[in-house]
């Protein structure tokens, strides 16, 4: 088996209160799935949080099952399953991404759906699994991120925006043209990023939602995911979280970096295939 690392860290609310992790993340002896829960902005009973972890224990039992599925198959069948138990309805159900990494004796396999990627190193090449179709949609009209740009801060106007801006953006959810995402529309799988590699040529496999992505994608914190899995490797995994959290910390009114909240939450995987390998902060 791989050698498996993670980290994780709860974020904030929108109103900056401290809340439970909506990141999840799964690992069997042969697979890891990481998920994200959606914020929810409007109330409901049911978070993404909530969500995330009840799509990431029907997607366990699918990999036990049958640790060779077809993982669109298995994604398309968990969200239907799932649905189906709880009476969720598109367009009103809570949502979450999901990334998965499985591996057998020949092959290593990502799914990608919606914003956590996957980011394969095999020998001499770096491969970025990453589904941008929601961060490539229209800006909404009234914009929170202008908001925070021209100094107002996270109060009340910018729930206000925000709330206005994700409904603009719901629009576009699972829809052609628009975004996918898992919720409770079990065609969306369909509509996830694959990509597979020869296992004897992968050396290390990063996951990670997008509490940690923004480091590498917006903030420019690390200058690739290379040099992301170099820190995670010399100072361990909490490094780079430490990292994410000290930049936001820098900008507490989403001025330089504007973000629905102040912190998302973290949750950030390493998977190595080398069985020589072990990092630096584990020697």
């Amino acid at each position: 088996m791989p050698l498996i690392d993670m980290a994780e860290r709860a974020g904030v609310r929108i109103d900056g209160d401290v809340r439970a992790n909506e990141d999840q993340i799964v690992v069997l002896p042969h697979a890891v799935v990481l998920l994200d829960g959606a914020t929810t902005l409007q109330p409901r009973a049911r978070s993404g949080g909530w969500y995330a972890e009840c799509l990431g224990d029907y997607l366990r039992r699918g990999l036990s099952r049958d640790p060779s599925v077809d993982l669109t198959e298995l994604l398309e069948t968990a969200i239907g399953t799932m649905a189906e138990d709880y009476s969720l309805k598109p367009g009103s159900s809570p949502s979450s991404t999901v990334a998965m990494v499985r591996w057998t004796d020949d092959h290593v396999d990502a799914l990608v759906l919606a914003d956590s990627p996957v980011v394969t190193f095999t020998i001499g090449d770096v491969h970025v699994v990453s589904d941008t179709r929601l961060a490539n949609l229209p800006r909404p009209s009234s914009s929170y991120r202008e908001h925070l740009r021209e100094g107002g801060g996270y109060g009340e106007e910018h729930v206000e925006l925000l709330r206005s801006s994700a409904a603009e953006v719901g629009a576009w959810r699972n829809r052609e043209g628009g975004f996918w995402v898992a919720e409770a529309d079990p065609a969306a799988a369909r509509q996830a990023i694959r990509s597979s590699w020869p296992r004897d040529q992968v050396q290390s496999v990063v996951m990670a939602s997008d509490g940690v992505s923004c480091g590498v994608d917006d903030y420019g914190l690390f200058a690739d995911w290379t040099a992301l899995l170099d820190q995670a490797s010399d100072e361990g995994l909490h490094a780079v979280l430490d990292a994410v959290r000290t930049a936001e910390a820098s900008d507490p009114d989403g001025k330089r970096w504007p973000r629905p909240k102040l912190h998302d939450d973290q949750a950030l995987v390493l998977i190595h295939f080398d069985d020589d390998w072990l990092p630096d902060f584990m020697r």
